[in-house]
């Protein structure tokens, strides 16, 4: 059975969770040595924050929505915004970008929108501005992973920090394959992902601003399916 901790965050996890149970632990052995029941308080608040900690690195599986052409949430969270942009470090011009806000008590575990092969990964440095803040999408600390989609066409997924992320995990690289709803990476603490299609793909959106989504199985929209290619016309011999 899977354990239900996201493989990127697992060091830390269990590493702050076994020093707060240490800390727990001290708290409850000087309320009985020192007669002090006011230091349970302490035993209490570790754990806690322990609790809290170890649901901020969850990570269940997904059932992933079969079918050509749709495009999934690479993220848990809320539409904070849909909005045209250009972007240039991928996609090379306009696009439509959806904005998804996680807060601390999402699962922040990042997932492929699509089906595809990585083209490109791109780190920025930036601020750390709170992640709802509007301004944090393009001046934040982010890292762009370009898809090359196996039906044609482009896709990019931008993971962006907030004001407590303080560390983006990108494991993707370029020329990995990833599947419709993969684990990729994830954002440790409150942030923002977005998804980023170029304007002129034919996306149909499914979304709006507001909607609670979830990472590899809520459908954001649908891109046109290629029309298969025709077969070649059969040769024919002409008898003398």
């Amino acid at each position: 059975m899977r354990l239900p901790i996201a493989t990127y965050g697992r060091r830390d996890c269990f590493g702050t969770v076994l020093r707060l149970v240490l800390v727990g632990a001290i708290c409850a052995w000087g309320a009985r040595a020192l007669e002090a029941p006011l230091l349970y308080s302490g035993t209490a608040l570790a754990g806690l924050v322990a609790a809290f900690w170890t649901s901020f690195y969850r990570d269940f599986e997904r059932k992933v929505p079969g079918g050509e052409g749709l495009v999934v949430a690479p993220a848990d969270g809320r539409i904070t915004d849909i909005a045209l942009v250009d972007e240039k470090e991928f996609l090379g011009g306009a696009a439509l970008r959806i904005g998804i806000f996680l807060s601390p008590l999402n699962v922040h575990v990042n997932r492929s929108p699509a089906q595809g092969t990585v083209e490109r990964v791109v780190h920025k440095p930036g601020k750390m501005l709170k992640a709802y803040d509007p301004r944090s999408a393009d001046e934040n600390e982010s890292t762009l992973l370009g898809l090359s989609l196996d039906g044609g066409g482009k896709l990019a997924v931008r993971q962006v920090t907030g004001a407590l992320a303080r560390r983006i995990v990108c494991a993707a690289s370029p020329g990995d394959r990833l599947a419709r709803g993969e684990r990729y990476g994830m954002i440790k603490l409150g942030s923002r992902t977005e998804l980023l299609v170029p304007e002129g793909a034919g996306f149909s959106c499914a979304v709006k601003v507001g909607d609670m989504v979830r990472g590899g199985s809520t459908v954001l929209g649908t891109l046109p399916v290629p029309a298969p290619a025709a077969a070649p016309a059969a040769s024919q011999e002409i008898g003398s």
